[in-house]
């Protein structure tokens, strides 16, 4: 089944060819660990394990790349504003690494409990430094820069493509450009690699470079690792539509500026979770983070069934009343499984498997549609409607009906594989030797954790994920099952 996704680069729906047949690698924007996620920011992150999953369910070997600004980010993509990371350390008496550090984790709280897959790769900003330096260097020695008040610039003059992503007319940028604030820029719209001169007192972190000692440009991370980590061409870069303009432009201009050819073949945006007819914005104060869902009574699954209901690209009006609708909904569909799962006669419980030959002509349909709907450009909503055209279906084996809405909600995510599991047993079964083997792993990830060590605790979740173990954390402890 062929795969189409909705090109930005272009405004059309377009065929996913890889780069190289069997393999998909995609770059997805992280967030800028300054404070805690909110549930607009959330809706990417829901929107990339979409992809990440149906690229996998599709049959590609994917590797998904996300990266962690902790060096610092302003208000706007622009070269103007407010350091964030810097702006919260002093709020909170903290360092900024500290502020960093606690905000990634309560981030990557938040993407377990909506039940998104870590990626392949996170990178954090301030471990690639080097790697930033080196990309600016090529980008210099093309011809692309220019040094001005101790800073060094991106000249976009120099970058006939400059402003293709988001429609942008270059003679038009000169003409209606407004005088910017940094007098150093030949033109309103060049950019920033790499500041000497900083316009933040007491900047915290900076590092020796050929333009003197400082700190990266705003743009210049998300383009040294991603080609890090995926080559110098890529498959997919994902974002929301807020990064068209500013961000994602001058990524293509240096990426492309250092490299002489094209950066990324597939430009994917999410557009935004609205509420009282505005973004969610934290400048703004009209934000809510996934625990405030959670105080209300929320389980942060009925939050992701809301985003699923709606399409990725299109806008989605977030209200107390649509929440309790997806809660309802979901219950609903929670209980229709486990009715489902009563019929199913004690000692046959592994008649359930995801990787089960499905011959019922009426379940086959519904998987087909399943899947043609996420070759749809991610039609989640008509991912939803397949999953419930399948519970609804009468005259068939029940083992069929579940089988098929495991290998669903392996994708979808809303809390129904889970359930299964419970029914199931799926550990029964397992060599004593092995169980021990992977009590063991749990309790030195848990150790690990408790030393703060979670680089290690997270090697040991992703070398149990490979065996197929997948560990879930509760108040009361670390549980596990075998998928």
């Amino acid at each position: 089944m062929t795969l189409k996704l909705y090109n930005t680069m272009g405004r059309e729906l377009q065929d996913f060819v890889p780069i190289t047949p069997g393999k998909a690698g995609f770059y997805g924007c992280g967030p800028t660990v300054y404070n805690y996620a909110h549930i607009g920011n959330l809706r990417a992150y829901v929107f990339q394990d979409i992809l990440y999953k149906t690229l996998e369910f599709l049959g590609y070997e994917t590797t998904h790349v996300m990266n962690i600004t902790d060096i610092g980010h302003l208000t706007g993509d622009q070269d103007s504003g407010k350091d964030k990371m810097l702006e919260t350390a002093k709020e909170k008496g903290k360092t900024v690494l500290e502020i960093a550090d606690f905000y990634t984790k309560a981030f990557f709280k938040d993407t377990e409990r909506l039940n998104i897959k870590r990626p392949t790769v996170v990178c954090k900003a301030t471990d690639h430094i080097q790697d930033m330096i080196e990309l600016i260097k090529r980008i210099e020695a093309n011809g692309h820069t220019y040094m001005a008040g101790g800073n060094l610039y991106f000249d976009i003059s120099t970058f006939p493509d400059y402003g293709k992503l988001a429609l942008l007319n270059l003679d038009d940028l000169k003409a209606g450009a407004r005088i910017d604030i940094d007098e150093n820029k030949r033109n309103p719209y060049d950019f920033v690699l790499w500041f000497t001169k900083s316009k933040f007192e007491n900047q915290a972190l900076v590092w020796d470079s050929p333009w003197g000692r400082g700190y990266p440009g705003w743009h210049i991370e998300c383009s040294a690792m991603s080609m890090k980590y995926l080559g110098e061409e890529i498959d997919i870069h994902t974002g929301g539509i807020d990064h068209i303009p500013i961000h994602h432009t001058n990524e293509i201009a240096q990426s492309e500026g250092a490299t002489g050819h094209k950066w990324v073949h597939y430009w994917l945006h999410n557009e935004f979770l609205v509420i009282n007819k505005g973004k969610m914005s934290k400048s703004q104060g009209n934000f809510l983070t996934l625990q405030s869902l959670i105080d209300k009574g929320y389980d942060p699954l009925d939050y992701r069934y809301f985003l699923l209901g709606a399409h990725y690209r299109s806008q989605i009006m977030f209200s107390w009343e649509a929440m309790d609708s997806a809660k309802n909904t979901r219950k609903s569909l929670e209980k229709t499984v486990k009715k489902l799962l009563s019929q199913i006669p004690e000692g046959q419980e592994d008649s359930i498997n995801a990787d089960k030959e499905l011959t019922s002509p009426e379940v086959k349909k519904a998987m087909e549609s399943f899947s043609a709907a996420l070759a749809a450009d991610l039609s989640t909503p008509k991912a939803l409607a397949s999953m419930w055209s399948l519970v609804k279906t009468e005259g068939v084996p029940v083992s069929e009906i579940l089988s098929g809405i495991l290998v669903m909600d392996k994708i979808l995510g809303i809390g129904l594989e889970e359930m299964i599991f419970d029914k199931t047993g799926s550990n029964s079964g397992i060599p004593a030797e092995e169980i021990g083997e992977i009590e063991q792993l749990v309790q030195e990830r848990q150790a690990a954790k408790k030393s703060k060590d979670f680089q290690r605790a997270d090697e040991i979740r992703n070398l149990l994920k490979d065996k197929g173990i997948i560990l879930e954390d509760k108040p009361t402890g670390t549980t596990w099952k075998k998928i």
